[in-house]
């Protein structure tokens, strides 16, 4: 049995990689939440971490942490998380390699709060293009392999690695075609989806950095969390 540590719900982007992968493509794990912000254990998450970072995978004595190295230590055990033909499956690599590592401007502006609902102060051009780049690599994926997923009719960790920029356009409204905000609708109405944000939605754990993110870049129009 994998052990996956994950963060707050709410905000944790990496931790929600790994969880919608394993959820959607019923791979059995335990989930261990460890909060942010633990100002009792600020290093609460380095007792299973070796960065101090979540998401962290423990199979074993085997400990797995960054959220591609987890993809890619679940492949080599479990049909279905890269597509099977090579051809997909080196495209699906690719677009979750990129946003894995990319998409700055997107991640520093519209930074992910499942509860909330946030009108942004600016959309500048470092944020313009991220959308530009998003809705083009999109819109490549489903044409290229047919759909309804980025590399074909399956859902992958090329899916899964976009699935928090789907909790990101839902929280901000940002200007996106009408392709791109299907795509996105469908990733949240996946059941995994569905599943993690309404358990985000039900913490009551506050971190105040990543609040203050929030209130940075924009006017709160709603906050739907538990109180």
């Amino acid at each position: 049995m994998y052990d996956l540590y994950i963060g707050n719900k709410n905000y944790s982007t990496w931790s929600l990689r790994p969880w919608v992968l394993m959820r959607e493509l019923n791979i059995p794990f335990r989930e261990i939440v460890v909060p942010f912000g633990g100002a009792a254990n600020p290093d609460a998450f380095r007792a299973f971490s070796p960065t101090g970072k979540v998401p962290c995978l423990v199979h074993g004595a085997t400990t797995v942490w960054d959220s591609l190295a987890i993809t890619e230590y679940v492949a080599e055990r479990h049909a279905g998380v890269w597509p099977a033909e090579a051809a997909p499956r080196a495209w699906a690599r690719c677009a979750a390699a990129e946003m894995h590592s990319g998409f700055q401007a997107l991640r520093n502006t519209c930074h992910m709060s499942c509860g909330l609902r946030i009108s942004l102060h600016a959309v500048n051009a470092p944020l313009r293009a991220d959308l530009a780049r998003l809705e083009s690599l999109w819109a490549d994926g489903l044409a290229r392999f047919g759909g309804p997923f980025l590399a074909g009719a399956r859902f992958t960790a090329a899916d899964a690695f976009f699935a928090p920029v789907a909790f990101r356009i839902q929280t901000y409204d940002p200007p996106l075609g009408t392709d791109a905000r299907r795509y996105a609708a469908r990733l949240l109405a996946l059941p995994a989806m569905r599943e993690w944000y309404t358990a985000a939605l039900a913490e009551t754990w506050r971190d105040e950095a990543h609040e203050a993110e929030a209130r940075s870049v924009g006017v709160w129009r709603e906050d739907l969390r538990a109180r």
